[in-house]
């Protein structure tokens, strides 16, 4: 069984490289192509005939690279899942969700945040002990599928909140940490683009809004109001873009759910998936220039790149966003970090480049991503519960938050509460990168088991984010 080709613009737009050089670089940024990464001194693009038009008049020589890529080089997939095999469409996910609120009901609950622009409810998963209650307590947040074709980001924080519920009963850190705080999952949060990457062109990023010009979509990580449009190299005003802004800060149904979640919450830690390039990354995006917590953002970061390779010895490197090569504005790890205050991290999931899929991960390697990155995410629980109260999230940020407090069980605010029978409504790297190198200053030490395999936490002294 083989994806399907039918009724997909594959067969107009081509995959080319271009040689990394400086000049090259500046070039590119001012055309507005769609970057799929960089690789080996290298920057893959997506082009158009348009596109090539482009090139030729810049005179950027290129070699072209399509037939390195899907669906030229595919691999079959299993029954399992129908044409997506054991990745999760938007209905799948829906059941599996509603499925662990009916097994877990003691400490899930699955709300319904708000519809996407088709329509498509846009679901978070609450674990708590008290789930059905606000405590005073630590809570985080992991958000997955900003961007249409990244498949496996949904896959990864969908199988945190089916790993907790699951060993809460038999593993006793795990309560612990679930007792101790409120873990909010959004696994799909731009259900329109994924189902349309699955049904009918794999290379989609942005959400399906009708620009009106012929083009579609706006990318919902250029779509958050901290320093939205700050210039048109982190984020671009033309809709045909691949990182088009949209027409104003929360424009979208998409990115408003969260800021409305995030209005009503507490957050102490904030990571969103996405793949690929297998690097963690810290504010900011907007500047090269750190922030002023640059010491504590790499330091977690770095205590998380260790815990993943311990796993199966994959290296997540990390570092600035804005260091890299490509600046973002209007992006969510941004907005969470200058908005709130809080780590805030962007987690580029595996492979490390395209010659081990790009943005097509094996069926197979689905769990030892997880696998891998589970240390990482119960960690950053650990932290927020360890830290909470403590000066690096102050009670104080709540005087920031605008409007009433919402209900989530009410329908007619921000949440609508999740029910059985509910009708499906389906209609690169750089150099400026850093490996793990482990540091100590200024945190304990914390053993954690983690099924059969034991880590080391280490506790952060109170450190106060400005």
């Amino acid at each position: 069984v083989f994806f399907p080709l039918e009724a997909q613009d594959y067969w107009n737009t081509e995959i080319i490289s271009v040689e990394k050089d400086q000049e090259t670089v500046k070039k590119l940024m001012e055309m507005d192509l769609d970057l799929l990464m960089e690789w080996n001194n290298r920057v893959y693009i997506i082009v158009g005939f348009n596109d090539f038009l482009k090139l030729q008049k810049e005179n950027i020589p290129y070699t072209l690279e399509t037939f390195n890529f899907y669906p030229y080089k595919q691999k079959e997939v299993s029954l399992q899942g129908g044409i997506n095999g054991r990745y999760h469409s938007y209905a799948e996910l829906e059941r599996e969700l509603l499925a662990l609120q009916d097994s877990y009901s003691h400490i899930a609950r699955v709300i319904d945040l708000g519809d996407s622009l088709e329509g498509r409810n846009i679901y978070a998963l609450k674990i708590s002990d008290n789930v059905y209650q606000d405590e005073q307590e630590a809570e985080l947040f992991f958000v997955g599928c900003h961007h249409a074709r990244e498949w496996i980001s949904v896959e990864v924080p969908f199988l945190l909140g089916k790993y907790l519920v699951e060993n809460y009963e038999t593993n006793s850190q795990v309560k612990d940490l679930v007792d101790q705080c409120e873990i909010w999952i959004v696994p799909l949060l731009n259900p329109d683009g994924l189902e349309y990457s699955i049904h009918f062109y794999r290379y989609w990023r942005k959400n399906r809004r009708d620009n009106g010009d012929g083009s579609f979509g706006v990318d919902p990580n250029r779509n958050y109001s901290y320093k939205w449009g700050l210039d048109n190299e982190g984020s671009s005003p033309f809709p045909s873009s691949n990182v088009y802004r949209g027409t104003s800060a929360f424009s979208e149904p998409e990115t408003q759910v969260i800021r409305n979640l995030f209005a009503e919450r507490n957050f102490q830690a904030v990571i969103s998936y996405h793949n690929y390039s297998q690097v963690i990354l810290y504010p900011w995006g907007y500047t090269n220039q750190p922030t002023a917590e640059d010491q504590l953002l790499d330091q977690i970061a770095a205590d998380m790149s260790g815990l993943m390779q311990s796993v199966n010895g994959n290296i997540y490197e990390y570092g600035q966003a804005g260091a890299d090569l490509y600046l973002t504005n209007g992006g969510m790890i941004d907005w969470t970090f200058g908005t709130y205050n809080i780590p805030s991290y962007t987690l580029e999931l595996p492979p490390i480049d395209q010659e081990h899929g790009g943005f097509f991960n094996a069926e197979e390697d689905i769990q030892p991503i997880f696998n891998e990155n589970l240390p990482a995410m119960l960690y950053l629980i650990d932290w927020s519960v360890q830290n909470f109260g403590s000066g690096i999230n102050p009670s104080t940020r709540r005087e920031r938050r605008y409007g009433p407090k919402a209900n989530l069980k009410d329908k007619t605010q921000y949440g609508r509460e999740a029910r059985d029978g509910r009708e499906d409504k389906d209609t690169t790297q750089n150099s400026k990168l850093k490996a793990n190198e482990p540091k100590t200053s200024g945190v304990k030490s914390k053993t954690m088991d983690i099924g059969s395999k034991a880590i080391n936490i280490r506790k952060y002294s109170p450190m106060v984010i400005k």
